[in-house]
């Protein structure tokens, strides 16, 4: 007799329920990031000289309604060009990531800013993703707005 022959019927529908349930749940913020961010940015850490950490950073910036909308534009747009985090220098380019949904893209940032330090942590709305959806904007144009905000108040 197989292995699933053996299991009672009501335990059998109730796995088969269990799992059906888990593949329609919305991934989670981390599984997200895994999943879109991490090839690069790996655990949140980067690639020292190549792809910025973000760990530690996302909180801080994002606890401002500018450092938010900055956030959206990265997602949405990309971002290209030197930039500093943490005090190094980074060169890399980052592709739009416009194919997911805006819910998601706010799953992935808040979940970023709460490995930050920030209390309250920091949320990122699906408002701002939807905001930042509507303008189309080069990478260029990204790295020159957080130029700009970094004048304002340096950024991690």
């Amino acid at each position: 007799m197989t292995f699933f022959k053996r299991l009672h019927p009501a335990l059998l529908a109730a796995s088969g329920a269990a799992l059906f349930l888990t593949a329609c749940t919305p991934k989670s913020g981390a599984g997200l990031y895994g999943t879109n961010c991490g090839i690069c940015h790996h655990g949140g850490d980067g690639m020292p000289g190549a792809v910025p950490p973000l760990v530690g950073r996302i909180d801080r910036i994002a606890s401002t309604p500018e450092g938010r909308k900055y956030l959206a534009d990265v997602l949405m747009n990309g971002v290209s060009g030197p930039i500093k985090a943490n005090g190094q220098p980074y060169e890399a380019e980052m592709p739009p990531f416009r194919y997911l949904q805006d819910e998601q893209v706010a799953q992935i940032l808040t979940w970023l800013s709460s490995r930050g330090q920030t209390s309250p942590t920091p949320q990122i709305t699906t408002a701002d993703i939807a905001a930042a959806r509507t303008t189309r904007k080069s990478a260029g144009m990204v790295a020159l707005e957080r130029e700009e905000l970094d004048h304002k108040a340096p950024l991690p």
